[in-house]
């Protein structure tokens, strides 16, 4: 199990109060905390090594491209693709899936095919595909869950030839389920259709092998998962990437242009990476994984299910406690989506944050599954590698007070 005393050495943030409280952060769904070793080595490149990459020739910029695309290597290993060119290097999670509806999809999809995604999804899982649907005059469906959060299998046996495409997140940040998404891109191929999976949930808290899902696109962002923000990865299989267009043009993805409308693309993945890119952020992802890696993710995703397995028993204590998604927690990630009957959520978090715990309230970017519950808001625990079982028991005893007040 993770050492988690030590662990939260490496994170000054731990070290502060709220309102007099030393802080327990718990909305780790949305953006997680940075070590030291992640910081210090963006530091190092704007110190040190400061250049742009894939341009110069002189030691600053050979150094800065080294390590650069090093981290594509990393990530590559780390999702076990089958090569670094299928890494390709985007601000976030919802930069990939709008690069994917944009690049692949305005060249594939076709009047009256379907596109279908699951009543969970992220806005960024969303709105992208409803937009592509509308201006292609195509289907948008949804594969339907039950009232425990869990996709029904006959809707998923009912993907047919008319499917173009299925998008799916692995682990929904509101309910915390995590979807088979091996067993749903069997079907999906089976009848000819690609898969994108939103991973945003799910990279940073388990090992995920994109070989052995075997999905065409999986997105995900480093800010979830101990790096910096506005770095994220879309992994895609290279004849996929090799045969679509670029989403940005500009600056570094071209082999060669000229005056009138000759312009060659550079090669996978780079002819998708316009411009200068976020150098340090993508420094910082790989000083990320390599933090993950030293922990380990099978320990990381058991420390996870056992925080996760014991708030869920003990939120049930609670009167009024309503709580959503999978009972069980081997079927969820570390999310815990609730509500206290008659108190609104923005202000159960605002009494949190006076006793220095910091959660989430709103519809999380999931208003559709919001409606499908019946519900415009909930409160939101999320648990990462620093969390323990004793900021749960003091989230749990502000919860008992407030029920009781």
């Amino acid at each position: 199990m993770i050492d988690v005393k030590k662990v939260r050495q490496d994170f000054p943030i731990f070290k502060q109060k709220v309102h007099g409280k030393l802080l327990i952060y718990l909305d780790n769904a949305a953006t997680s905390q940075r070590p030291l070793q992640v910081i210090q080595a963006m530091n190092e490149y704007y110190l040190m090594y400061n250049a742009n990459v894939h341009r110069g020739i002189y030691s600053l910029s050979e150094k800065a491209t080294k390590e650069y695309e090093e981290v594509r290597e990393k990530v590559a290993e780390f999702i076990n693709a089958k090569s670094p060119e299928e890494i390709i290097f985007v601000k976030n999670t919802t930069e990939g899936i709008n690069l994917v509806a944009h690049s692949w999809g305005r060249s594939n999809v076709k009047k009256g095919e379907k596109i279908l995604i699951t009543e969970m999804e992220h806005h960024s899982n969303f709105v992208p595909w409803q937009i592509l649907a509308e201006e292609k005059e195509a289907c948008l469906d949804f594969i339907k869950m039950d009232d425990e959060g869990l996709l029904m299998t006959e809707c998923l046996e009912r993907m047919d030839e008319e499917t173009r495409i299925v998008s799916i997140t692995h682990a929904s940040n509101v309910l915390g389920t995590i979807n088979s998404v091996r067993e749903i891109t069997r079907l999906a191929h089976k009848v000819g259709a690609i898969v994108l999976v939103d991973a945003a949930q799910s990279v940073p808290h388990m090992p995920v092998d994109v070989q052995e899902i075997d999905s065409d696109f999986l997105a995900f962002s480093g800010h979830k998962m101990l790096g910096p923000t506005g770095i994220g990865v879309l992994y895609g299989k290279k004849g996929l990437l090799d045969g679509i267009e670029p989403f940005m043009s500009g600056g570094d993805m071209i082999s060669e242009v000229h005056f009138g409308d000759n312009a060659k693309w550079n090669e996978t993945p780079w002819k998708f990476e316009a411009g200068t890119p976020n150098i340090a952020g993508t420094i910082g992802l790989g000083a990320a994984i390599d933090y993950l890696n030293g922990i380990g993710m099978k320990d990381i995703r058991e420390h996870e299910k056992d925080l996760t397995g014991y708030a869920l028993k003990e939120m049930v204590k609670i009167e009024g406690a309503e709580v959503y998604g999978p009972k069980d927690s081997e079927l969820r990630a570390g999310v815990v989506a609730f509500n206290l009957r008659g108190i609104d959520p923005h202000d159960l978090a605002s009494i949190l944050d006076s006793e220095g715990i910091a959660i989430r309230a709103g519809h999380h970017c999931a208003q559709p599954l919001m409606d499908r519950l019946g519900l415009r808001t909930t409160a939101r625990a999320s648990f990462y590698i620093y969390n323990t079982k004793e900021e749960v028991d003091a989230l749990t005893n502000v919860l008992k007070r407030v029920r009781r007040r």
